[in-house]
């Protein structure tokens, strides 16, 4: 599965998450923006954006356990 259809299948909350708390304010904007997508432009940004994307997709799985772990 490439890394655009993994993000695609996960939760963009985390990623979107990850992009504001931790991003330049280019990619802070990108994750408000990405919160805010409809699938189509979901898309569309992670293919734009694709090693960007993954980057802060994997700080949201860790903002994730970290947030179920308490």
């Amino acid at each position: 599965m490439s890394q655009v259809e993994q993000m695609m299948r996960g939760e963009r909350y985390w990623t979107a998450r990850a992009m504001q708390e931790q991003g330049s304010r280019f990619f802070q904007a990108l994750g408000h923006a990405l919160e805010a997508a409809d699938r189509a432009n979901e898309r569309r940004i992670y293919e734009s954006w694709t090693a960007e994307c993954w980057d802060f997709y994997q700080r949201g799985l860790t903002l994730a356990a970290a947030e179920a772990d308490g």
